[in-house]
């Protein structure tokens, strides 16, 4: 049997950081791109964009899901041995871009998963060699084992350094890690996505080097206890949500997101900014905001938890 020629992907956007949870809590959401990739024995690329991103995202070899591909095919079996000659590449966005909720991510998992589709590999065999590459596009892990794995995800990497040094997987000497986790059923993710764009490196550029130990210390504490408000006491989430490490420093890249941030949790909702922003996420009991806290300038979706991650359908 040969290797299959078409593969279809559902991939979910996600939610990362949940507050204190810095590059290592995320979850997937249920907002969807989904995209069609069909191998063809004539060399040539066709890419074809609808939704998210359709005025914008490139469409050649620099589209990430491409990128991404490429990458995976050098990985996954010698490159060209395993690549075909041309490639169809279809994609109807659902997920925000730049807007802190995994539309990168999103893409390189869709990346990576179809190139091991084409190149004739076993997904579920694979999920770690998936994780290692779409992570270290990404270069952590939070957006896209979320988006891989569903639900609610703990990330961390290591150093493992390979015989000259360096990891094969993304040229420099870290391991990711993933734990996907049950989300209880009495959280209710609501998104409150901001009109405006905003740029990850930006807003990480807005990072110290350095924070007091103090501030440190507090936001280790909210992280370990996020773990369990996620998964076992909802009831803890006000709390278990509240940051010092990196919101604080980048309110001038989107102040009024953490305005919205502030008025929601002064009404007694869990809620951080998405990723790195501008979308607000809150965590709700019931899937509403109170009427009390205005929300101008946002798109207010109640979003349930995915629980599948990527999903694949070969042909």
């Amino acid at each position: 049997m040969g290797r299959p020629t078409r593969v279809r992907l559902r991939v979910p956007g996600s939610t990362a950081n949940l507050g204190p949870g810095f590059d290592s809590l995320g979850m997937a959401l249920a907002l969807y791109d989904e995209i069609e990739i069909e191998a063809d024995e004539r060399p040539g690329l066709f890419v074809d964009i609808a939704g998210e991103g359709a005025r914008h995202v490139p469409r050649d070899e620099r589209h990430l899901v491409l990128r991404a591909m490429r990458q995976a095919f050098e990985v996954l079996g010698g490159g060209a041995d395993v690549a075909p000659p041309g490639l169809r590449l279809r994609c109807r966005n659902a997920v925000p871009h730049s807007r802190g909720l995994g539309s990168s991510a999103a893409a390189a998992v869709a990346g990576v998963t179809a190139a091991a589709v084409l190149a004739g590999h076993d997904v579920e065999l694979e999920r770690d060699t998936l994780l290692q590459l779409s992570a270290g596009i990404e270069g952590h892990a939070d957006n896209a084992a979320a988006s891989l794995l569903g639900g609610f995800v703990v990330a961390w990497e290591t150093s493992e350094r390979s015989a000259g040094g360096r990891s094969i997987y993304t040229g420099a000497a870290r391991r990711f890690h993933a734990e996907k986790l049950d989300v209880h059923p009495d959280v209710h993710p609501v998104a409150c996505i901001a009109g405006a764009e905003s740029s990850t490196k930006t807003t990480r550029g807005l990072l110290p080097e350095q924070v007091p130990l103090a501030d440190a210390a507090f936001t280790g504490s909210r992280c370990a206890l996020a773990v369990l408000a996620m998964t076992r006491r909802p009831d803890l989430l006000l709390a278990a949500t509240e940051d010092r490490l990196h919101q604080v420093y980048r309110r001038p890249a989107y102040p009024d997101s953490l305005r919205l941030v502030e008025h929601l949790r002064g009404h007694g909702v869990p809620a951080a900014i998405s990723g790195a922003g501008p979308t607000v996420l809150a965590l709700t009991s019931d899937g509403t905001l109170p009427d009390a806290v205005a929300t101008d300038g946002f798109t207010v979706r109640a979003l349930a938890v995915d629980t599948e991650g990527v999903r694949v359908e070969i042909s």
